[in-house]
């Protein structure tokens, strides 16, 4: 009787699971199809799910329209960059934290989240202003330092959990073998806590790929990302849905594919330390 009771609540967690699941792709999904229809197809009502007449008109126009490896390569150049410096500061701040803390370290790390609260529009004059000053509008560096920025907390608060799980004795042995401070870091921390940081690297790939907000209001032109690919497809005329759906599952493919290839490294780094 128990067997055939833990089965049955298996069965249902897996069903309750599947759709949730199922429910959370289904934009996505939607999305896909959408870009496959005509422009009449796709605002038609009743909207039609399978049965339609499938095109790749949209994808040729768009291709035509714009130069999307340009606005490609100038994610991959902003998300990898931002990312990458992002945990260039991180780990030294997270390591002191996490192994030599103060009695305000829990204050500087509530405070840092404290930041993400702040809305953006808050502080989008004053950044705007900056950057003309220094001329970072509508650049790449603008671009990476600001998104770098802004999911710092992220990345520190993440690095902090990871390091916190490794036991601090290990270091001090390292210490009393003679390793400095850069070697303690380098050659002992961050091996350690790979997992965590991998985690770290591609959470923070995919908001940096996603965040709209800044990379519309700080480019134009030179250094737009895919969300100012999405965006060129809203014309004062209307929206065109279908050709709008094809350029969103041009500029989400990437990192889709990326995060497809690395789930286990991300599922590994985020239960990093949660079984000893």
């Amino acid at each position: 009787m128990a067997r055939a009771v833990t089965t049955q609540r298996k069965a249902i967690n897996t069903a309750f699971a599947w759709g949730v699941g199922l429910l959370i792709f289904f934009p996505i999904l939607w999305t896909i199809l959408t870009s496959f229809k005509t422009e009449a197809q796709a605002i038609s009502d009743p909207p039609v799910f399978l049965f339609f007449d499938w095109t790749l008109e949209n994808y040729a126009v768009v291709q035509e329209r714009s130069d999307y490896m340009r606005f490609l390569w100038n994610s991959i150049i902003i998300a990898g960059g931002s990312t990458i410096l992002g945990v260039i500061i991180a780990v030294p701040a997270a390591w002191s934290m996490a192994f030599v803390p103060s009695p305000r370290t829990k204050d500087i790390l509530l405070w840092m989240l404290s930041t993400k609260m702040l809305p953006a529009v808050g502080v989008l004059y004053p950044i705007y202003l900056l950057f003309i000053k220094l001329g970072w509008l509508d650049t790449q560096i603008g671009l990476v330092i600001v998104l770098m920025l802004i999911n710092l907390p992220i990345i520190v608060w993440m690095l902090y959990t990871y390091f916190k799980e490794i036991p601090g004795e290990i270091l001090e042995a390292a210490r009393m073998d003679g390793a400095t401070l850069k070697s303690e870091i380098l050659y002992v921390l961050t091996p350690m806590a790979v997992p965590g940081i991998a985690s770290t690297l591609l959470l923070n790939v995919i908001l940096a790929w996603n965040e709209a907000f800044w990379t519309l209001n700080l480019t134009a032109a030179k250094a737009a990302p895919l969300t100012a690919f999405i965006a060129s497809y809203s014309s004062p005329e209307g929206l065109f849905y279908a050709k709008l759906s094809a350029a969103s599952v041009m500029a989400i493919a990437p990192i889709l594919i990326m995060g497809w290839f690395s789930q286990k490294q991300l599922v590994r780094g985020l239960t990093f330390g949660a079984v000893k």
